[in-house]
């Protein structure tokens, strides 16, 4: 391996594909890794290597091993962790990687500020950032205590979990145990939230330097999503506007206050009610609308690559308004699939003057390799369990 080299994982994901075209066409030399052969930037012609590696998951163990063992083999520059599955056992082996390589991801104390929702709410509060009430569940009596109290509908949502996976909402006390139950089955004691009506979403993107400064952000908002009531965005658009700007400085503030390093997005919703931004959430990772940012203009992959290896980067303080950017496969023929008026959908189904997150004629690979996934996959109860919500 040369010293530019760098190891990717969860090679199926789109974030994925986006970091993999990025730094490979940089002349970077790209590894990508993934639990089976069959991913999608496996196929793309920006990836140097492929390198398939155990369950996170089911053998987290075999894959510390063997993570461990790959980064004192090859002399990579830098580990660029994406989807949530390989982090926890990332962060555990974080010492042992460190002495080999470098990881593209804060300090573990750092890290869990943003990962785990409840500490993020908790710090917003302290800094005065608007967010829903929020409510930590330590016992099931907890939950019967809360019962009557509570204005409907209310939120359930896992303290830990990504791409609003486990979020239950509840419209009435009387099913508030039975709902809560339904998702503490899969994620262990999860909050209780207030319902912010929704009257849209944006995401603040950015790129901080290890003195916790920004260095490059873009925003945007989301048009449409899959599950269609919240979900992953299946269309989306960068925005200028005053939403945005609040929506940034309060995105500033927050991870400023946190001494977060690396990339992060922000997510907030406006309230129906009243106009206001409420946070949701930090994902502190890459987020699966990479490829928007870069066509905006927010190289993010090469800036972070950039910034891990050189130290720092110059701030890049403007990108494109307007610029839109799609997720056809699945996710707009999910969003499809599930939307109530399929005539008048069709035509936004078929349209494709708009970019996508993995269709490419500039590099055809994935494209291929996503219908080779999708075949492996037609086997694979977890996998549905994953995409159909």
């Amino acid at each position: 391996m040369t010293s530019n080299s760098v190891f990717v994982t969860d090679a199926q994901m789109r974030s994925s594909l986006a970091v993999v075209r990025s730094l490979g066409s940089k002349n970077i030399e790209v590894t990508a890794g993934e639990t089976t052969n069959f991913a999608t930037s496996f196929f793309s012609k920006y990836c140097h290597n492929k390198v398939v590696y155990p369950s996170p998951i089911k053998n987290k163990n075999d894959f510390k091993e063997f993570l461990l063992t790959l980064v004192k083999k090859h002399n990579y520059a830098l580990i660029i962790p994406v989807a949530d599955d390989v982090l926890e056992p990332i962060m555990e082996i974080e010492d042992e990687l460190s002495r080999c390589t470098r990881i593209a991801i804060p300090s573990k104390d750092i890290f869990m500020k943003c990962y785990d929702k409840y500490n993020t709410l908790k710090i917003a509060e302290k800094n005065n950032i608007p967010c829903p009430k929020t409510y930590l569940i330590n016992e099931i009596e907890d939950v019967l205590e809360l019962k009557n109290i509570l204005s409907y509908p209310v939120v359930i949502k896992p303290r830990i979990s990504s791409g609003r996976r486990g979020v239950k909402i509840c419209m009435s006390a009387e099913n508030l145990l039975a709902d809560y139950v339904l998702v503490q089955k899969e994620y262990a004691y999860p909050l209780i939230q207030e319902y912010i009506p929704y009257g849209g979403e944006l995401g603040v993107y950015t790129l901080f330097n290890f003195a916790s400064k920004p260095r490059a952000f873009s925003v945007q908002r989301r048009i449409r999503s899959y599950p269609i009531a919240g979900g992953p965005s299946t269309l989306r658009e960068t925005i200028k506007n005053d939403d945005s700007k609040k929506a940034m400085s309060l995105a500033f503030n927050l991870l400023h206050s946190m001494n977060w390093t690396g990339v992060a997005m922000v997510e907030f919703r406006k309230d129906l009610r009243d106009g206001s931004l409420k946070l949701m959430e930090v994902n502190p990772r890459f987020w699966g609308s990479l490829q928007l940012s870069i066509l905006a203009g927010i190289d993010f992959p090469y800036l972070l690559y950039k910034m891990f290896t050189d130290g720092d980067v110059e701030p890049i303080t403007d990108y494109k308004a307007g610029i839109k950017c799609r997720w056809l496969l699945p996710g707009d023929l999910l969003w499809f699939a599930s939307t109530p008026n399929k005539l008048k959908n069709f035509k936004e189904i078929i349209r494709f003057d708009v970019p996508d997150d993995i269709l490419s004629l500039n590099d055809f690979g994935p494209t291929l390799g996503f219908f080779s996934a999708t075949i492996r996959f037609l086997f694979d109860k977890e996998m549905w369990k994953f995409i159909i919500r």
